[in-house]
């Protein structure tokens, strides 16, 4: 049951360090104030939440050098008037309201004879500030990223988006935590109903702690087992502005630097931020490269494996006979050959991942030549099998979104021993399979092929947008995740520019 705050100072003391007991990093300090200073004030931090030990230069510090200026009898009245107003404060009725209020990183003050507590802001948790995105590189545009202040995340999204339709959402998850969460979005273009699916969702579970936005991404997604992912992430603001300005929902969570953007589809995780920054030839090609490379992390091996073990009339003589060659003196079958190396190739990449720094780099580039090299030398496997496993490994990395890859990298091992036992038929299966997964997959609505499906809901113009990204001037219309209307987002004064 929640404690009420009374106008007992010494009651209120009492009953919130009774809550924060055996709490060293809080720190708690009585202050007097008024002409005379008979009268206290009780104030408590987190140690190293607040700017400094000397209070003259914070808000709290020159408001506790106003209270000493005034007479006792006129403080409660003077903080009741003025003091939310000078301070951007915060009031709060109960003890545990009052604790989340300072649990925020923020100072936290009672006054004698005022029956509230007051949350009044200062620096808050000690944080990293504006770093380059150590993922989505790009070629052309901004480097700046994210970083685990939610408040200053959504400082660089308005940075972007300078307009008082941009809604910033708040709400709060984790039993424990109390981790932030905001939602921001473009009031006059997200699509009916959206809004309140997501915060639907937001409620649908209770946890102890959410730590990052991974997990609730996790836990607010609908087909869990899927190994496609039904939010994009991103480090980038840049890309999530964009994303806002397309009428979609932009989460954050406190503590994490990866935002999730909602809905996504099959195209928007192909897409990059620099393709819509560079010429549209170049950015036509790179990404008909990235979904020929999604296609090809999943099926590459496995293809390999169809056309050397059944299908070989299908390949040149002269090409059969190399690697035939290739293989004189490897103990094992080919699906076992491909299966270890891409198993230590994995390895490799988990390894390179986890190792600081450059002995990560160094780990996946010298790891991988000398144990390919060795095993060749060794005749475990074949020269061709350390081909097709680098090959793969290059267009996985080539796909943007490393969740979305992530996905590529676990269907291959479905590919392998499908195209392994059953040849051109199992590859034919296991397409089959993924296309049938995929075209029942949706995201907030919105299904998961759009605009491969459902084109014609938006005149076909996100077609304009897939395989080839058109010069801007024919991307005219915003996509099919915002609300009929307002899909207008070029238009030239110029008559007759444009298509």
């Amino acid at each position: 049951m929640a404690v009420q705050i009374t106008s007992d100072l010494q009651e209120n003391i009492s009953q919130f360090e009774e809550l924060f007991s055996d709490c060293a990093d809080i720190k708690k300090r009585k202050v007097k104030v008024g002409q005379k200073l008979e009268k206290e004030c009780y104030i408590a931090y987190i140690e190293v939440a607040v700017s400094s030990t000397e209070w003259k230069d914070s808000a709290v510090g020159k408001i506790l050098q106003t209270l000493r200026e005034l007479p006792e009898e006129k403080l409660v009245a003077y903080v009741e008037q003025n003091v939310e107003d000078i301070s951007d404060s915060q009031p709060f009725a109960t003890i545990e309201d009052a604790a989340q209020g300072m649990l925020t990183g923020d100072v936290l003050f009672f006054l004698e004879g005022y029956d509230r507590a007051l949350k009044i802001p200062d620096k808050g948790y000690p944080g990293r500030g504006v770093y380059e995105t150590e993922s989505e590189k790009v070629i052309r545009g901004s480097n700046e990223g994210f970083s685990e202040s939610i408040k200053l995340n959504t400082a660089l999204i308005r940075k972007r988006l300078r307009s008082p339709h941009v809604k910033v959402k708040e709400s709060f998850t984790g039993k424990r935590t109390h981790t932030n969460v905001d939602l921001v979005y473009m009031k006059d273009l997200i699509y009916p109903g959206m809004l309140e699916e997501v915060e639907k969702r937001l409620g649908e579970f209770e946890i102890d702690g959410a730590l990052d936005s991974g997990i609730i991404e996790q836990l607010t997604e609908k087909r869990t087992y899927s190994p496609f992912p039904q939010f994009q992430t991103t480090q980038r603001p840049d890309r999530a502005a964009m994303a806002i300005l397309e009428g979609r929902i932009v989460l954050l969570s406190d503590n994490s630097p990866v935002a999730l953007i909602l809905p996504a589809t099959y195209n928007t995780f192909i897409q990059t931020s620099d393709d819509y920054y560079s010429r549209w030839e170049i950015a036509s090609f790179t990404r008909m490269l990235r979904y020929l490379a999604s296609f090809l992390a999943m099926t590459f091996p496995g293809l390999y494996l169809a056309m050397t073990n059944f299908h070989t009339q299908i390949l040149p003589t002269d090409l059969l006979l190399s690697l035939a060659a290739a293989r004189q003196g490897v103990p094992f079958p080919a699906v076992v050959e491909i299966i270890l190396m891409e198993v230590a190739f994995e390895l490799l990449r988990e390894a390179g991942v986890r190792l600081p720094g450059a002995n990560g780099n160094t780990i996946g580039i010298v790891g991988g030549l000398i144990i390919g090299q060795a095993a060749v030398d060794a005749n475990i496997v074949s020269p061709i099998v350390v081909i097709v496993v680098a090959l793969t490994a290059l267009c996985s990395f080539a796909v943007p979104n490393e969740e979305f890859a992530t996905a590529f990298r676990i269907l291959k091992f479905l590919f392998i021993l499908l195209c392994g036992y059953l040849g051109f038929f199992g590859f034919l299966v296991g397409t089959l399979g993924i296309l049938i997964h995929l075209s029942h997959m949706e995201s907030f609505g919105i299904p998961y092929l759009a605009p491969f499906v459902g084109a014609d809901l938006n005149g076909y113009q996100d077609e304009r947008d897939t395989f080839l990204r058109l010069p801007l001037e024919f991307l005219k219309k915003r996509p099919i995740y915002t609300k009929e209307g307002t899909r207008t987002r070029l238009k030239f004064r110029q008559q007759g520019k444009g298509k």
